[in-house]
């Protein structure tokens, strides 16, 4: 079961890639700020995985115009401009992963995460929280704007 909201995000620090190099990202480096969107993703370059990236790269510039930091969480190693949670700690900390992905093929790739999304306040408070189960199923991003409007 995800965090549900009114719950104090636990705070992280993942690395991502960037054209420097390897990059330590903390998500309370964010508090006092800005809001942040984090948006969890069970594997990197499949194709829900990419239709998402695609809209929300797309869209960059609405969220800047709200105020809020985007950042997608993968299990993959670090690539721009995932974050690695390669041992699925944050997304067992979050409440968002699968016992197992995909059990009809075999795979036995427990703690992938569901692709979820959260919407985290300036104060560090979960505002949003939604996890979907079907790994099909892309966030509702009306309703994640919508939040972030608000949040302002």
């Amino acid at each position: 079961m995800p965090l549900s909201v009114g719950t104090k995000a636990p705070d992280f620090t993942l690395s991502t890639k960037t054209g420097d190099g390897p990059k330590q990202v903390r998500l309370s480096d964010n508090f006092g700020k800005r809001n942040t969107l984090l948006l969890f993703f069970p594997m990197a370059f499949t194709g829900t995985c990419t239709t998402e990236m695609c809209e929300v790269s797309a869209g960059l510039n609405a969220y800047t115009g709200l105020n809020a930091a985007v950042y997608g969480i993968s299990g993959d190693n670090p690539t721009v401009p995932l974050l690695s949670d390669y041992d699925h700690k944050t997304a067992k900390t979050y409440g968002v992963m699968y016992d197992a992905f995909l059990p009809q093929m075999n795979l036995g790739m427990g703690g992938v995460p569901k692709r979820s999304a959260f919407v985290i306040d300036k104060n560090g408070v979960i505002q949003y929280a939604e996890s979907n189960d079907d790994a099909r199923q892309l966030p509702n991003f009306e309703k994640i704007k919508a939040k972030l409007a608000e949040l302002k």
